[in-house]
């Protein structure tokens, strides 16, 4: 068995460190531009389709039953479950989700996605999952557009990424004595520029960066840690056991709006995010419901049953009853996405993303310099007089930034910790 000073040799983990950038670095880049643009997905595909933004916002939203309405009658050969989503914004469509459309039969996941005008319940726009440029590129982040396997070979990207980013901050880490010359940005030649930020960024980053690989490893190999957690079925997007109406088939049906009434019964305060609408006979409505300070925005952990004959609650999911195992679990998602940290947290995992298109340019040019391929230059900021004060001033502002937003972040990320581990409690 290897001795403890064999494993930290500096220079074992060096070529980890290079091998993995070499070696799958520019798919790293390619996750981290992906993952930022997942991030502001519906603003892409607003801006990509300004028919999605509604311009006159006066007035209620119609009943949900009207809307619901409106989406069969566009598609009436569509007889199983619709997933009613509710809007983020006053200027956002409403959008109804039909899971497994013919069409799209084979594909791993490409389920129709309606866009309803809340305000009208005019059928704007019907596309399939994956068929759009924001749909696709999400695609691209989640299994390179290669199905299963490439879900699963971004799994284990994350479990490089994590070890890079790890091993970046033993290689880059100088003793309590050097930690003045961590915070400094030579900007005199290339490969000085490039060594230092590349180390600003990377000790900055680096906690995100691992939060973001390790959560992206889970979300690609979901059943793993749900066995272990004791909380299956419980991941993103998963709806929940299958319940069932057992009230007795009548003419008076419970309607969109009374099952949604109901639902709302044993949480007053909540927000509705999602309304399914009841598959075959014996289905349910299930109701998704944000409470006020859940972390999870799009798809909320609280859930309701509801009976479509009798009208009564048939189960219920409450977040406040789970174990710390599936508290944890249902927390991933959001924490993944920035959403479990509010808006400043989902600005921080956007800008996140492209650390690694920095990091591998910098650290490209600084192998390919030490090889001899590219040849290091001095900088000559005297040729660019207008820019340069500006220049040197943003770059020496950026490096106090990055020094401060690292101590910062290990702050924040240590008290998030502290209240999620007390909610487990």
């Amino acid at each position: 068995m290897p001795s403890l000073n064999t494993l930290l040799r500096r220079d074992r983990w060096l070529k980890a460190h290079v091998y993995l950038a070499l070696g799958v670095g520019f798919l790293f880049v390619l996750l981290g531009l992906t993952g930022s643009l997942s991030i502001v997905r519906d603003g892409v595909d607003e801006w990509l389709n300004p028919r999605l933004v509604i311009d006159d916002t006066a007035g209620a939203y119609q009943p949900l039953d009207k809307i619901m309405a409106a989406v069969r009658a566009a598609h009436p050969s569509r007889h199983d479950e619709w997933v009613l989503e509710m809007p983020r914004s006053p200027h956002g469509m409403m959008t109804a989700w039909y899971e497994k459309p013919y069409e799209t039969f084979g594909e791993r996941y490409a389920p129709l996605m309606v866009s309803v005008n809340p305000y009208t319940a005019e059928v704007v726009a019907s596309r399939f999952w994956g068929h759009t440029f924001a749909t696709w590129i999400e695609d691209l982040h989640t299994n390179l557009q290669l199905g299963v396997f490439g879900a699963k070979a971004v799994g284990l990207l994350g479990l490089a990424l994590a070890t890079s980013a790890v091993s970046g901050l033993y290689l880059w880490w100088p003793g309590l004595t050097g930690l003045r010359r961590i915070f400094t940005l030579r900007t005199r030649a290339i490969a000085r520029l490039s060594h230092d930020l590349h180390g600003l960024a990377g000790l900055a980053f680096a906690p995100v960066l691992i939060l973001l690989a390790l959560t992206g490893f889970h979300l690609a190999n979901p059943g793993m840690l749900e066995t272990l957690a004791g909380a299956s079925g419980m991941g993103h997007g998963e709806d929940g056991p299958a319940i069932r109406s057992t009230g007795a088939p009548n003419n008076r049906p419970v309607s969109l709006a009374e099952a949604v009434v109901i639902a709302r019964g044993p949480f007053p305060h909540a927000e509705v995010r999602r309304v399914a609408t009841p598959a075959g006979e014996n289905g349910t409505y299930r109701v998704n419901l944000r409470r006020p300070g859940e972390v999870n925005i799009r798809h909320p952990a609280t859930m309701v049953w509801v009976d479509r004959w009798s009208g009564q609650i048939r189960a219920v999911r409450n977040p406040n009853q789970f174990t710390a195992g599936q508290a944890f679990v249902s927390r991933l998602w959001p924490m993944h996405t920035g959403e479990a940290f509010g808006a400043a947290g989902r600005l921080l995992w956007f800008c996140a993303g492209f650390v690694p298109l920095l990091m591998y340019a910098t650290g490209l040019a600084q192998w390919l310099i030490k090889r001899g391929v590219l040849q290091d230059r001095p900088l000559d900021w005297s040729r660019l007089p207008v820019y340069r004060a500006y220049a040197l001033m943003a770059l020496r502002r950026l490096a106090a930034f990055l020094a401060a937003w690292a101590l910062r972040l290990g702050r924040w990320l240590a008290g998030q910790a502290r209240q999620i581990a007390k909610r487990m409690e």
